[in-house]
């Protein structure tokens, strides 16, 4: 039995010795390596500040004043109803027109919105899903910060 125990120990020794190098370091343990000096760098970017190409909102918006205008003081149609309240935000720009699109509009109609301040203005009605947008010409026109996420009631047909 001693044997066996001398045995195994010495061969258990002998394997340990392959871990250590000539200079006494172990060579097969892994780990964080000493950081290198950067030899590359990456290339130069031009960069711009972030509103260096930014289009005003005056410039995007197509809608004349007397539409806007027009829109405001459109009466409020005989036969509407409210179809709901929703949290509106700034819909695409590039799409022209004073327009609401929305889950609670099944089909193109023409309706209005009233603001929790009471402006009321005439839109166009779209159906949408998700989240109610409301064109930037309506923004504009209703004087409500393009940032802004007021909460419109929305009357249709």
């Amino acid at each position: 039995m001693k044997q066996i125990v001398s045995i195994s120990l010495f061969a258990l020794a002998l394997s340990g010795c392959a871990l250590f190098q000539k200079d006494g370091g172990p060579s097969g343990v892994t780990g964080p390596a000493e950081p290198q000096p950067a030899t590359e760098f990456a290339p130069a970017v031009a960069t711009t500040a972030l509103g260096a190409r930014a289009v005003s909102a005056e410039v995007l918006d197509k809608t004349t004043a007397e539409e806007k205008a027009a829109a405001l003081a459109a009466p409020a149609a005989g036969g509407e109803r409210a179809l709901g309240k929703v949290v509106v935000a700034l819909g695409a720009p590039a799409e022209q027109g004073i327009w609401l699109s929305s889950a609670l509009v099944k089909d193109k109609a023409q309706g209005r919105i009233v603001t929790a301040a009471g402006k009321s203005l005439a839109v166009e009605l779209r159906p949408g899903t998700g989240g109610a947008l409301l064109s930037l010409a309506a923004f504009q026109a209703l004087g409500i910060s393009l940032t802004e996420l007021p909460e419109v009631t929305v009357y249709g047909p």
